[in-house]
């Protein structure tokens, strides 16, 4: 098993404090079909994932973003290499042991919310609790605190339709940290919102990372995330082409009605 932390080495020569690694994908391969017909969606894709930061992942539609995002959620398997979320070898767990870390580990955020139309914002957010094994009280009070938390604190009885994309979009983010998971994963968060609402969202996941420690991985196209990204992992034809630390980056963002985004 590969140890938890990574030590980097100054110019000095003297090691930089230990970056505790949440995820590590060793060589990660996943072909789809056979003989001449086989597509590598992954083919060798080695990455560490560090508690705390902010990961965007970018590239072109095809080029291995949602499968490498389906490997790093437990959603699949790799047809070779290993995942490791804390250590554990996601490949090794059988199925109630993997519906036991998607429920605990990794949060999720879709592009089209997923949330359930008949159910209220503070139903959605509970539900994921209960299936933990929360009591239904202690899950209402925890859930309207993660209401309030991301700015709904008014819009707890409110079912998806009387609510705004953006408001919908926060009751996805408030399911997604209810179990207090280590990871959050978000596909394309703001692809349905506006430029405002968009960087609104952005803010929270930032401050979700700030404050509560939890590792953020965005797949995007939207350069208002890259800009708050601590590292850009650039994805093609199911390999790593290039991954960059944010700071080494020239990412100019607009002006757009007075407020930088």
């Amino acid at each position: 098993m590969p140890p938890a932390t990574a030590t980097a080495t100054s110019t000095h020569g003297v090691d930089a404090p230990a970056r505790d690694v949440v995820i590590r994908a060793m060589d990660v391969k996943r072909y789809y079909g056979s003989g001449e017909s086989v597509t590598k969606a992954l083919d060798g894709v080695s990455l560490d994932v560090y508690r705390g930061e902010y990961l965007s992942i970018m590239g072109p539609s095809g080029s291995g973003k949602s499968t490498l995002f389906n490997m790093i959620g437990g959603i699949d398997a790799p047809t070779e290499g290993m995942v490791f979320i804390d250590e554990i070898d996601v490949a090794q767990l059988d199925s109630f042991e993997l519906a036991w870390m998607r429920c605990h580990k990794i949060g999720y955020i879709f592009q089209s919310y997923n949330i359930l139309p008949v159910l209220t914002a503070l139903e959605n957010i509970t539900l994921p609790m209960i299936f933990a094994g929360m009591t239904a009280d202690d899950a209402r009070d925890k859930g309207v605190e993660i209401l309030k938390k991301v700015g709904l604190g008014s819009r707890i009885f409110h079912r998806p339709y009387e609510l705004s994309g953006g408001q919908q979009q926060r009751v996805a983010v408030a399911r997604a940290i209810a179990n207090d998971p280590v990871i959050i994963l978000a596909d394309e968060p703001t692809a349905n919102l506006d430029v405002h609402t968009g960087k609104e969202m952005i803010d929270l996941l930032v401050h979700l990372k700030e404050t509560e420690n939890i590792t953020v991985i965005s797949a995007t196209h939207d350069m208002k995330m890259l800009d708050v990204s601590d590292r850009i992992l650039w994805i093609r034809d199911g390999q790593v082409e290039r991954l960059e630390e944010r700071k080494n980056l020239d990412i100019r963002i607009g002006n757009i009605d007075g407020s930088d985004v």
